[in-house]
Protein backbone atom coordinates (compact mmCIF):
# COMPACT_ATOMS: atom_id res chain seq x y z
CA UNK A 1 0.00 0.00 0.00
CA UNK A 2 2.85 2.37 0.83
CA UNK A 3 4.49 1.60 -2.52
CA UNK A 4 1.29 2.37 -4.42
CA UNK A 5 0.88 5.67 -2.58
CA UNK A 6 4.51 6.61 -3.27
CA UNK A 7 4.20 5.81 -6.99
CA UNK A 8 0.95 7.81 -7.20
CA UNK A 9 2.67 10.77 -5.53
CA UNK A 10 5.53 10.52 -8.01
CA UNK A 11 3.16 10.50 -10.98
CA UNK A 12 1.18 13.44 -9.58
CA UNK A 13 4.36 15.43 -9.01
CA UNK A 14 5.65 14.66 -12.50
CA UNK A 15 2.36 15.59 -14.20
CA UNK A 16 2.05 18.85 -12.27
CA UNK A 17 5.65 19.72 -13.09
CA UNK A 18 5.08 18.95 -16.77
CA UNK A 19 2.01 21.20 -16.80
CA UNK A 20 3.94 23.98 -15.09
CA UNK A 21 6.82 23.65 -17.55
CA UNK A 22 4.48 23.89 -20.57
CA UNK A 23 2.77 26.96 -19.07
CA UNK A 24 6.16 28.55 -18.42
CA UNK A 25 7.14 28.10 -22.08
CA UNK A 26 3.85 29.64 -23.21
CA UNK A 27 4.39 32.53 -20.80
CA UNK A 28 7.87 33.18 -22.20
CA UNK A 29 6.66 33.72 -25.76
CA UNK A 30 3.20 35.15 -25.13
CA UNK A 31 3.12 38.90 -26.03
CA UNK A 32 0.65 39.80 -23.28
CA UNK A 33 2.75 40.69 -20.27
CA UNK A 34 1.35 44.24 -20.12
CA UNK A 35 -1.81 45.65 -21.70
CA UNK A 36 -2.61 49.26 -22.60
CA UNK A 37 -6.08 50.39 -23.75
CA UNK A 38 -6.35 53.58 -25.80
CA UNK A 39 -9.60 55.39 -26.63
CA UNK A 40 -8.77 57.16 -29.88
CA UNK A 41 -10.76 57.47 -33.08
CA UNK A 42 -11.04 53.69 -32.96
CA UNK A 43 -10.37 51.25 -30.19
CA UNK A 44 -6.75 50.16 -29.87
CA UNK A 45 -5.18 47.65 -27.53
CA UNK A 46 -1.41 47.62 -27.05
CA UNK A 47 0.33 44.60 -25.56
CA UNK A 48 3.99 44.15 -24.63
CA UNK A 49 5.83 40.88 -24.07
CA UNK A 50 9.42 39.77 -23.70
CA UNK A 51 10.00 39.59 -27.45
CA UNK A 52 7.61 41.94 -29.21
CA UNK A 53 4.96 44.62 -28.92
CA UNK A 54 1.58 44.24 -30.60
CA UNK A 55 -1.29 46.59 -31.40
CA UNK A 56 -4.82 45.39 -32.09
CA UNK A 57 -7.34 47.55 -33.96
CA UNK A 58 -10.91 46.74 -34.84
CA UNK A 59 -10.49 47.43 -38.58
CA UNK A 60 -6.84 46.54 -39.18
CA UNK A 61 -6.46 43.57 -36.84
CA UNK A 62 -3.33 42.65 -34.88
CA UNK A 63 0.13 43.81 -35.90
CA UNK A 64 3.29 42.84 -33.99
CA UNK A 65 6.85 44.15 -34.12
CA UNK A 66 9.90 42.50 -32.58
CA UNK A 67 12.10 44.56 -30.31
CA UNK A 68 15.15 45.85 -32.17
CA UNK A 69 17.58 45.34 -29.30
CA UNK A 70 17.71 43.44 -26.04
CA UNK A 71 19.20 46.49 -24.33
CA UNK A 72 16.28 48.64 -25.45
CA UNK A 73 13.93 46.72 -23.14
CA UNK A 74 13.11 47.99 -19.65
CA UNK A 75 15.17 46.43 -16.87
CA UNK A 76 12.35 44.23 -15.59
CA UNK A 77 11.71 42.77 -19.05
CA UNK A 78 15.42 42.10 -19.67
CA UNK A 79 15.78 40.23 -16.40
CA UNK A 80 12.45 38.47 -16.97
CA UNK A 81 13.61 37.12 -20.32
CA UNK A 82 16.76 35.66 -18.76
CA UNK A 83 14.91 34.16 -15.80
CA UNK A 84 12.19 32.62 -17.97
CA UNK A 85 14.85 31.00 -20.15
CA UNK A 86 16.46 29.69 -16.97
CA UNK A 87 13.11 28.35 -15.75
CA UNK A 88 12.49 26.56 -19.05
CA UNK A 89 15.93 24.93 -19.02
CA UNK A 90 15.73 23.89 -15.38
CA UNK A 91 12.24 22.52 -15.93
CA UNK A 92 13.42 20.27 -18.77
CA UNK A 93 16.42 19.08 -16.75
CA UNK A 94 14.25 18.39 -13.70
CA UNK A 95 11.68 16.43 -15.70
CA UNK A 96 14.38 14.22 -17.23
CA UNK A 97 16.03 13.53 -13.87
CA UNK A 98 12.73 12.86 -12.10
CA UNK A 99 11.51 10.62 -14.92
CA UNK A 100 14.59 8.40 -14.63
CA UNK A 101 14.07 8.16 -10.86
CA UNK A 102 10.49 6.88 -10.92
CA UNK A 103 9.92 3.63 -9.04
CA UNK A 104 7.77 2.21 -11.83
CA UNK A 105 10.65 2.55 -14.32
CA UNK A 106 12.52 -0.75 -14.47
CA UNK A 107 15.68 0.90 -15.78
CA UNK A 108 18.28 0.74 -12.98
CA UNK A 109 15.87 -1.06 -10.65
CA UNK A 110 18.72 -2.71 -8.75
CA UNK A 111 20.30 0.67 -7.91
CA UNK A 112 17.68 2.04 -5.55
CA UNK A 113 20.00 4.67 -4.10
CA UNK A 114 20.74 6.14 -7.52
CA UNK A 115 17.04 6.30 -8.45
CA UNK A 116 16.22 8.00 -5.17
CA UNK A 117 19.01 10.53 -5.75
CA UNK A 118 17.72 11.27 -9.26
CA UNK A 119 14.21 11.79 -7.92
CA UNK A 120 15.45 14.20 -5.25
CA UNK A 121 17.59 16.03 -7.83
CA UNK A 122 14.65 16.31 -10.22
CA UNK A 123 12.32 17.61 -7.52
CA UNK A 124 14.86 20.18 -6.34
CA UNK A 125 15.60 21.42 -9.86
CA UNK A 126 11.88 21.69 -10.63
CA UNK A 127 11.38 23.65 -7.43
CA UNK A 128 14.15 26.04 -8.55
CA UNK A 129 12.45 26.32 -11.97
CA UNK A 130 9.24 27.35 -10.22
CA UNK A 131 11.04 30.10 -8.30
CA UNK A 132 12.70 31.29 -11.52
CA UNK A 133 9.24 31.57 -13.13
CA UNK A 134 7.58 33.35 -10.21
CA UNK A 135 10.23 36.02 -9.75
CA UNK A 136 9.93 37.75 -13.18
CA UNK A 137 6.13 37.77 -13.39
CA UNK A 138 5.87 39.05 -9.81
CA UNK A 139 8.47 41.76 -10.51
CA UNK A 140 6.68 42.93 -13.67
CA UNK A 141 3.36 42.92 -11.79
CA UNK A 142 4.89 44.98 -8.97
CA UNK A 143 6.31 47.52 -11.42
CA UNK A 144 2.96 47.72 -13.23
CA UNK A 145 1.14 48.47 -9.98
CA UNK A 146 3.69 51.15 -9.07
CA UNK A 147 3.33 52.85 -12.46
CA UNK A 148 -0.46 52.59 -12.38
CA UNK A 149 -0.72 54.41 -9.04
CA UNK A 150 2.07 56.90 -9.73
CA UNK A 151 0.68 60.27 -8.65
CA UNK A 152 3.19 62.21 -10.76
CA UNK A 153 1.59 60.92 -13.98
CA UNK A 154 -1.43 62.96 -15.17
CA UNK A 155 -4.81 61.25 -15.08
CA UNK A 156 -5.30 61.58 -18.84
CA UNK A 157 -2.22 59.43 -19.55
CA UNK A 158 -3.13 55.77 -20.26
CA UNK A 159 -1.90 53.24 -17.70
CA UNK A 160 -0.43 49.80 -18.26
CA UNK A 161 -2.34 46.89 -16.73
CA UNK A 162 -1.72 43.19 -16.08
CA UNK A 163 -1.56 40.94 -19.13
CA UNK A 164 -2.69 37.33 -19.41
CA UNK A 165 0.90 36.10 -19.41
CA UNK A 166 1.41 37.18 -15.80
CA UNK A 167 -1.42 34.94 -14.60
CA UNK A 168 -0.11 32.03 -16.66
CA UNK A 169 3.33 32.60 -15.16
CA UNK A 170 1.95 32.49 -11.63
CA UNK A 171 0.17 29.22 -12.38
CA UNK A 172 3.33 27.82 -13.99
CA UNK A 173 5.48 28.67 -10.99
CA UNK A 174 2.90 27.26 -8.57
CA UNK A 175 2.63 23.96 -10.45
CA UNK A 176 6.41 23.62 -10.68
CA UNK A 177 6.81 24.26 -6.95
CA UNK A 178 4.02 21.84 -6.06
CA UNK A 179 5.27 19.15 -8.43
CA UNK A 180 8.85 19.43 -7.20
CA UNK A 181 7.69 19.28 -3.59
CA UNK A 182 5.64 16.12 -4.23
CA UNK A 183 8.60 14.45 -5.92
CA UNK A 184 10.89 15.27 -3.00
CA UNK A 185 8.31 13.99 -0.50
CA UNK A 186 7.92 10.76 -2.47
CA UNK A 187 11.69 10.28 -2.63
CA UNK A 188 12.18 10.90 1.08
CA UNK A 189 9.37 8.55 2.11
CA UNK A 190 10.51 5.46 3.98
CA UNK A 191 11.50 2.33 2.07
CA UNK A 192 12.31 0.21 5.09
CA UNK A 193 9.84 -2.52 4.14
CA UNK A 194 11.38 -3.04 0.71
CA UNK A 195 14.91 -3.11 2.10
CA UNK A 196 13.93 -5.54 4.86
CA UNK A 197 12.24 -7.89 2.42
CA UNK A 198 15.24 -7.88 0.11
CA UNK A 199 17.59 -8.63 3.01
CA UNK A 200 15.45 -11.53 4.24
CA UNK A 201 15.26 -13.05 0.76
CA UNK A 202 19.01 -12.84 0.35
CA UNK A 203 19.58 -14.52 3.72
CA UNK A 204 17.21 -17.38 2.81
CA UNK A 205 18.95 -18.03 -0.50
CA UNK A 206 22.34 -18.07 1.23
CA UNK A 207 21.29 -20.66 3.83
CA UNK A 208 19.61 -23.05 1.37
CA UNK A 209 22.83 -24.94 0.40
CA UNK A 210 23.59 -25.65 4.08
CA UNK A 211 20.09 -27.02 4.68
CA UNK A 212 20.26 -29.27 1.64
CA UNK A 213 23.66 -30.75 2.71
CA UNK A 214 22.52 -31.25 6.29
CA UNK A 215 25.26 -28.98 7.67
CA UNK A 216 25.03 -25.99 9.93
CA UNK A 217 25.60 -22.45 8.71
CA UNK A 218 29.01 -21.37 10.07
CA UNK A 219 27.77 -17.78 10.49
CA UNK A 220 25.21 -18.86 13.12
Amino acid sequence: MALVFRVAMQFAGLLLSLLGWVLAIITTYLPHWKNLNLDLNEMENWTVGLWQACVTQEEVGTQCKDFDSFLALPAELRVSRVLMFLSNGLGLLGLLAAGLGLDCLRLGESRRGLKKGLLILGGTVLWAAGVAALVPVSWVAHRTVQEFWDETVPEIVPRWEFGEALFLGWFAGFFLLLGGGLLNCAACSTQAACASGHYTGAETLTRCPYLENGTADPRV
